[in-house]
């Protein structure tokens, strides 16, 4: 009888673990959807500064200073907000690494990293 059941605790271990390593790889596919991120403006300053996504993650900005504020792209302007004011935002979806400014400061920076 000890045989039968060393041979039926095996069969138990190889069954749970195959169960684990699969849930584990289904909780990975979850995890490869889009996330959102926000950046605050608080006090003439981009919080936090320096931001690390994944490509297809969106980023929203929430101005929370009294005076407007913009995002543009600082190497090349192929993007830019409209101004915005105290408790609106603006977002964009990150497809590649962005270094931005505030226009209307310009030295308001920040960056976004897409995360290898």
């Amino acid at each position: 009888m000890k045989p039968f059941l060393k041979h039926y605790h095996f069969q138990t271990v190889i069954l749970v673990s195959i169960i684990l390593l699969w849930g584990f790889g289904l909780k990975e596919n979850t995890t490869q959807e889009p996330q959102v991120h926000t950046v605050e403006i608080i006090k003439m300053k981009f919080v936090p500064q320096n931001l690390i996504v994944k490509k297809g993650d969106k980023v929203i900005w929430i101005n929370k200073d009294f005076i407007l504020h913009d995002v543009t792209d600082e190497k090349n302007d192929k993007w830019t907000s409209k101004p915005f004011g105290k408790n609106e935002s603006w977002s964009k979806v990150i497809t590649q690494d962005e270094a931005y400014f505030c226009s209307l400061h310009k030295v308001m920076k920040g960056t976004i990293k897409i995360e290898s």
